[in-house]
């Protein structure tokens, strides 16, 4: 197969993790017999440095006339410090979602056997945890019309939503469903919020359609509660936009370090594949970001193209390393760590 990946490394971090999921990605590649055609394009900061734009319409197009997107991280201090900025790193990304049609999320967390004693949380309560969140990602507050009014003393972010957006996700939330344990859990705060009130009837709606899925309904602050207490009893759930951001970072330790998780964007052409972590910027240039999440990205990147055999190659040489100890320090707990660079070469030379 002949892949056109755009690669969209961004700001901090994003190009040295990028660089070894690509590492491992030509090794793979290689191994099946595939060629990938990389095209490098700005985005983030690193974008509005050049051109003065987060997501220009050079990068869209390199985008939209790719297979897929891999994408690295955004974001830089200068920016996240000065609340008076027009133009920041996130309009990018933002950008990006909206003009490709990303409007779904999906965040797996699940565990490695060799990192339980890493997580936060005791053994017993996360062994087994495998959750996938689908987070809708084009509307909602962040998209809601915002702005102040009263001289600048009162300011409003809007939250809004259509029918036609719930049932969307929710579509891909029961089949992915029925690809797994048949468990929808719908996370909203529909005691409180109009939302909220319209997700749930749209969900309610649709379970006729997948009689074998086991649905629940439950408020967002009582699964924020229970995926510290019982993260194994989740297996898919669908949530709003900004209720998806929040959950799905708390989620991310799970595992023992927000470095290992990765995520794909997905609409009806095209999907972007990228960690759930930032930019980083206290550790751009020192080599020391766990470049697996975004190792494990690119294995999303290759099972979304059928390509199973592939993906399962990248996960499998993950899990040694990991069990090997070849870790950054983020992991090493003490022992040797490894480098960014050095961690990349090892998985793509034992593909």
């Amino acid at each position: 197969m002949k892949l056109n990946i755009a690669l969209l490394a961004g700001d901090g971090i994003g190009p040295e993790v990028i660089d070894q999921a690509v590492k491992v990605s030509d090794a793979v590649a290689k191994k099946f017999g595939h060629e990938i055609n990389w095209k490098p394009a700005l985005t983030g900061a690193a974008a509005i440095d050049a051109v003065g734009e987060p997501y220009p319409d050079e990068t869209h197009e390199i985008c939209k006339s790719s297979d897929a997107v891999l994408f690295g991280a955004i974001g830089h201090p200068r920016f996240d410090n000065d609340p008076s900025a027009k133009v920041r790193p996130e309009q990018g990304l933002l950008k990006m979602r909206k003009a490709l049609g990303l409007f779904a999320n999906v965040r797996p967390t699940f565990t490695f056997p060799s990192l339980l004693d890493k997580s936060p949380l005791k053994q017993e309560r996360i062994e087994g945890t495998d959750l996938v969140f689908l987070r809708e990602l084009t509307g909602g507050i962040y998209f809601g019309e915002k702005g102040r009014r009263d001289k600048g003393e009162t300011a409003f972010d809007n939250c809004v939503y259509t029918r036609s957006e719930v049932q969307r996700l929710a579509k891909k939330g029961f089949e992915l469903a029925m690809t797994r344990g048949k468990k929808l859990c719908c996370v909203d705060k529909a005691n409180v919020l109009e939302t909220s009130r319209l997700w749930r009837e749209t969900v309610q709606a649709m379970e006729k359609d997948y009689p074998e899925v086991e649905v629940s309904y439950e408020f967002v602050d009582a699964v924020a509660m229970r995926l510290v207490q019982w993260p194994n009893s989740y297996d898919v759930l669908i949530t709003e936009n900004l209720f998806g951001d929040i959950l799905t970072d708390e989620a991310s330790v799970i595992s023992g370090s927000m470095g290992l998780m990765p995520s794909a964007s997905l609409g009806s052409d095209i999907g972007l594949f990228e960690p759930i972590h930032g930019s980083y910027p206290q550790a751009t240039g020192l080599n020391i970001a766990n470049p697996m999440a975004t190792v494990l990205s690119a294995a999303m990147m290759f099972e979304n193209f059928g390509l199973q055999e592939e993906g399962k190659a990248i996960r499998n040489v993950v899990n040694e390393a990991l069990s090997k100890g070849i870790v950054t320090e983020d992991l090493a707990d003490g022992g040797k760590a490894y480098g960014t660079k050095e961690v990349g070469d090892w998985l793509a030379e034992n593909i």
